[in-house]
């Protein structure tokens, strides 16, 4: 079907009449009239009547009408897809990452992008999951670990891992706390899978202590909970709530800390794009955390 003649029509029935259409189409309107019979033609059908002098929509054509305009947004959308995809740009980007990373790094990050810059779009996802979403629809995944050799990657923040205590805490004033100090109290933490736990366990095992207590939480907003409500000390990567004091934890090689890396496909048609999201991305978390992503955070 011949999208011109379908934007044709459509716009015959937008402004009302064909000399108005055909001025609108820049054509004669003979030239317009015979597009109108072509199509009507190869539908088999009238699409237009006339009634007491004016052109007024068939019954048949009412119902066309719809599927014409259809047809030419899905026919507009595939040309701006191949037009992105030909500069090697995007109009929309899909990312993945962590939840802790999506709420606190992420979400205020989209909030300072400009109109013109890429619609962007995040979902929650382990590091395996947006491993297998860059090779399934996801743009650019942000990972709390390194990523595979075969991605394209670049180091966008260096974070550190709190020990969130309430104010009356003894420990609050202290203005930092040891993995052996810590491991005598109560910790508040999230399950295994998640990086600021597993690099909270290999600390603890490079120090040679365990902890005296552990409770285990799948989110992390309840963690600073139940240390706000005097349960523990929770160990977390997450921006503080709940009024809680935040200590870093230091350790011989300097405090612990947590290394968010983006990755992408290198044979992305929009590698260019992607990587000056993750430099942008890097230097906000700079502004935001006084962090970069080539220097460890200060101890």
């Amino acid at each position: 079907m011949d999208l011109r003649l379908l934007n044709s029509f459509t716009t015959v029935v937008a402004v009302g009449t064909v000399s108005k259409a055909a001025a609108e189409l820049m054509i004669t309107q003979p030239a317009l009239t015979r597009q109108i019979q072509q199509l009507e033609r190869q539908l088999g059908f009238e699409l237009f009547v006339r009634h007491k002098g004016r052109l007024e929509l068939s019954a048949a054509g009412l119902k066309f009408v719809d599927a014409a305009r259809t047809v030419l947004a899905s026919a507009e959308a595939a040309r701006s897809v191949a037009d992105s995809l030909a500069a090697g740009r995007l109009a929309r980007v899909r990312m993945a990452a962590p939840t802790t990373t999506l709420t606190d790094v992420l979400a205020p990050f989209l909030a300072e992008l400009l109109t013109d810059d890429p619609l962007i779009t995040v979902e929650e996802a382990t590091y395996a999951t947006a491993v297998t979403g860059l090779r399934s629809g996801v743009d650019l995944a942000v990972f709390t670990a390194p990523p595979p050799r075969f991605l394209h990657s670049r180091r966008v923040a260096v974070l550190p891992i709190w020990a969130y205590v309430h104010p009356g805490h003894p420990m609050a004033s202290s203005g930092r706390v040891s993995v052996p100090e810590l491991a005598a109290h109560r910790l508040i933490v999230l399950e295994g899978t998640a990086r600021a736990r597993q690099l909270l366990d290999e600390s603890l095992v490079q120090h040679g202590v365990a902890a005296a207590d552990l409770i285990e939480c799948r989110n992390p907003q309840v963690a600073q909970a139940l240390a706000a409500a005097r349960r523990g000390v929770a160990v977390l990567s997450d921006d503080a709530r709940f009024g809680l004091t935040g200590l870093p934890i230091s350790t011989p090689q300097g405090a612990l800390t947590l290394t968010l890396h983006a990755g992408w496909d290198p044979q992305h048609h929009a590698a260019g794009t992607l990587d000056d999201l993750a430099r942008r991305l890097r230097a906000f978390c700079a502004t935001r955390y006084g962090c970069q992503g080539d220097a460890p955070f200060a101890s």
